[in-house]
């Protein structure tokens, strides 16, 4: 009876705002379900009449409204602005219920968890409401609780949503094309992490820990006495939020500095520490103006966090190279070698593809380049020849467009690609030179001397296969890109530890002695690495 409520209610919302119109085709008994509503809202902007419909269905179709408007590579850019303005304000729950579920979670009374504890809220959202508080030790922290009761609601409405996408991806083009029953099973996955507070504190506390060295970024430690599923207590922070531009030129912030901190914190994040905060909206960015010359940032709500493979860093970074290089061809090349897209595209067709959508773009200033929405460019042309994007890539695009964005509210002239180009540069060439090669080396020398015995097997079966190959002619084009891939960087990997060994013996030593009588682990190293890279 709950769910049939619900879905009378759903229907209301959907007639009210006329979100059938949405749909490019709608078929004769769709136009006959919502004939009671004719007329109705049909005349403001599809984006207002679903960003309205989302607001007055409640918190968790909000969300769900703000996931869409991070997915410009499938829904229109009209539609994303409009989703972006959803805001998360919701009537916080009452200061009584907050103390017993603080209490039930932490197992004490709040007199003897606290010092002080702040009846008005400084936030309530819809998954968690925040109470500031002082600790017995005279530490100012905030206290943030989920909601009672939300995981029933996030369950049920979840569930409807399922039902609505796969609905609509069965029986409506429009649906298939912007496959609705992934984008709900990415929100699912996303809103179920938020219920479980421990997962936001064990994420802060890593991004604390990789900029611990950082004079750019600041982020709250965890009190990790006062945290459980539920709860979550962490230092509090006072700062100015990075929208309040007012307050920002008052204090005299150097606003291009500003913009390219920003920039800079984002790149060491993805690519440096693999691990970037996914959800760098205005709200969870404050501004330390202590030093208006150098300012600093501090960031909260570490609940959706990102990471990418190591080939997809590299590979990224190297694509983003290419393109502002106009390297077309290199472009498709490294999308092929990657596997993000089928290994059947060929270079030439894909390289055109690509050289299509970036041409125009390119004869725009350089400062007015967006690098967020080239890469979303990139993944809409990919898609066409079969890339499945990961989620990691999918959440890196988001952030991304969210970072550039707040550094052009700050500093308009800002030119992210000057900003980022330096940074990966080096970060190719520390990652990926002669220094980082052989710290790869030395990390991966344990495992390749556990699989030592099993080498001589390996090449056997290696040199069995090359045969039947060449018997078969098959054309060396069709091997997929990621074994390829993997099976030179084993060769690679294999022959730089054997000369690492033999280079610990002096070389007047070696030339000395016969063949037959050389480091054996080393020697064999050497040749699995030189046949491994032969076949590959």
């Amino acid at each position: 009876m709950i769910r049939l409520r619900r879905l009378l209610a759903i229907y209301h919302v959907i007639g009210r705002y006329r979100l059938d119109l949405l749909l490019s085709r709608r078929p004769l008994w769709l136009r006959l379900l919502w004939l009671p509503y004719a007329g109705r809202g049909d005349s403001a902007g599809r984006g207002d009449r679903l960003r309205c419909a989302l607001q007055a269905l409640g918190p968790i179709f909000v969300k769900f409204g703000q996931l869409l408007s991070t997915r410009p590579d499938m829904i229109p850019s009209d539609i994303c602005s409009e989703l972006r303005e959803l805001q998360d304000n919701v009537e916080p729950f009452s200061n009584q219920q907050f103390a017993a579920l603080v209490e039930q979670q932490l197992g004490a009374p709040i007199e003897q968890l606290f010092a002080s504890f702040e009846q008005a809220p400084l936030a309530s959202a819809s998954v968690a409401q925040v109470h500031a508080a002082t600790l017995r030790d005279g530490r100012e922290v905030v206290v943030k609780a989920i909601r009672p009761g939300i995981d029933k609601i996030i369950d049920s409405d979840l569930c409807l949503l399922a039902t609505l996408a796969a609905l609509l991806q069965r029986f409506f083009a429009d649906g298939r094309r912007l496959r609705p029953v992934e984008v709900v099973a990415d929100y699912r996955a996303t809103i179920l992490d938020e219920l479980d507070l421990r997962r936001e504190a064990a994420n802060t506390n890593l991004l604390r820990h990789n900029f611990a060295d950082s004079q750019q970024l600041y982020v709250p430690e965890i009190v990790w006495s006062h945290c459980a599923a539920q709860v979550m207590v962490m230092e509090r922070i006072y700062g100015v939020p990075v929208t309040d531009v007012a307050e920002l030129r008052s204090a005299g912030v150097d606003f291009k500095k500003l913009a390219e901190t920003g920039v800079e914190i984002f790149f060491r994040q993805v690519f440096s520490d693999n691990f970037f905060h996914a959800d760098m909206h205005p709200g969870n960015i404050f501004v330390d103006v202590s030093a208006p010359q150098a300012p600093s940032y501090y960031a909260i709500d570490c609940a959706i966090m990102g990471s990418l493979s190591r080939e997809d860093r590299y590979y990224l970074a190297r694509n983003l190279l290419a393109i502002f290089s106009r390297d077309y061809e290199l472009v498709a090349q490294l999308h092929i070698e990657s596997g993000w897209v089928a290994n059947t595209t060929t270079v030439a067709e894909l390289s055109g593809a690509v050289r299509t959508v970036c041409e125009p773009i390119f004869q725009r200033p350089i400062g007015e380049i967006s690098v967020g929405l080239m890469l979303i460019h990139l993944f809409q042309i990919a898609r066409r020849f079969e890339m499945e994007v990961q989620p990691g890539l999918v959440l890196l695009q988001k952030t991304l467009l969210n970072v550039e964005g707040l550094g052009r509210q700050l500093y308009p002239e800002l030119d992210l690609w000057q900003t980022a180009y330096p940074f990966l540069k080096q970060w190719l060439k520390e990652r990926y030179g002669a220094r980082g090669t052989w710290r790869q080396i030395k990390q991966q020398l344990p495992d390749i001397l556990e699989h030592l015995p099993e080498i001589p097997q390996l090449i056997y079966h290696g040199l069995q296969q090359q045969a039947g190959r060449q018997l078969a002619v098959t054309d060396r084009a069709a091997q997929p890109a990621k074994p390829r891939r993997l099976q030179r960087g084993l060769g690679a990997a294999a022959l730089g530890a054997g000369l690492a060994l033999l280079a610990a013996n002096p070389l007047n030593q070696l030339l000395t002695l016969p063949l037959a009588q050389w480091p054996a682990a080393a020697t064999l190293l050497v040749a699995a690495g030189v046949v491994t890279l032969l076949l590959a």
